[in-house]
């Protein structure tokens, strides 16, 4: 793993909860100025970003995600932001490709669920903060095959998950029996052709197709 944050405190603060966890930090990085002589040195499984950095405090993380995901093999990336800035990074997940992940720094106080977005972005998977999909989601209706694959309904129960919410969330915002908000749900997965996914990462894999939709 690589961290890479102008906070000293957050830097090594994120590199002791990974030590912790047994994962390798290869480096902890002030800045992205020497990030890809670091990556070529180490080829780290993850590289975790600060989106706004020195010297200008803009978007530098993404710049640099940008650049780390035009790598062939390309490590994984985990964007951490203090605010949600989300046009930007949205870029980054308008492709197909996993091994990238967003998350608000509060999320990182749950160390199991952050530890466990790490492992998720390490494996090829995604990672995204529900305050973030909450932010991305648009009030346009799906087009494509978001739009004609699934039922009205289905897609209502889509835009509630990209919205972050859970099942029993979903049963109560439609009014429904919580199993039948299970079944629209595995319609989805299944129309979508997320069958061998891990649950959760169904959910996140069916949200970015909803958001990729809505962003076409």
């Amino acid at each position: 793993m690589i961290v890479v944050d102008d906070s000293a405190l957050i830097r090594e603060g994120l590199a002791r909860i990974l030590v912790d966890d047994g994962m390798d930090v290869v480096a902890a990085l002030s800045s992205a100025e020497d990030l890809a002589e670091s990556v070529d040195r180490t080829a780290p499984d993850v590289v975790i970003l600060d989106i706004r950095m020195a010297p200008d405090f803009t978007d530098e993380g993404i710049r640099a995600a940008h650049l780390l995901r035009s790598r062939s093999p390309a490590p994984g990336v985990l964007l951490l932001s203090q605010h949600l800035d989300t046009q930007s990074a949205w870029e980054l997940f308008r492709d197909d490709r996993g091994g990238l992940g967003y998350l608000l720094k509060d999320r990182v106080l749950d160390i199991d669920e952050f530890l466990a977005s790490v492992r998720r972005v390490a494996a090829g998977g995604t990672a995204l903060d529900p305050q973030v999909v909450k932010q991305l989601v648009s009030l346009s209706r799906p087009t494509g095959r978001l739009g004609t694959t699934l039922s009205e309904r289905e897609q209502e129960v889509l835009s509630l998950m990209a919205e972050g919410l859970a099942n029993a969330a979903i049963a109560e915002r439609l009014t429904v029996g919580l199993r039948t908000v299970e079944t629209h749900v595995n319609r989805v997965f299944t129309k979508l052709g997320l069958i061998h996914e891990g649950h959760e990462h169904r959910r996140v894999a069916a949200v970015l197709a909803y958001l990729r939709a809505t962003a076409s």
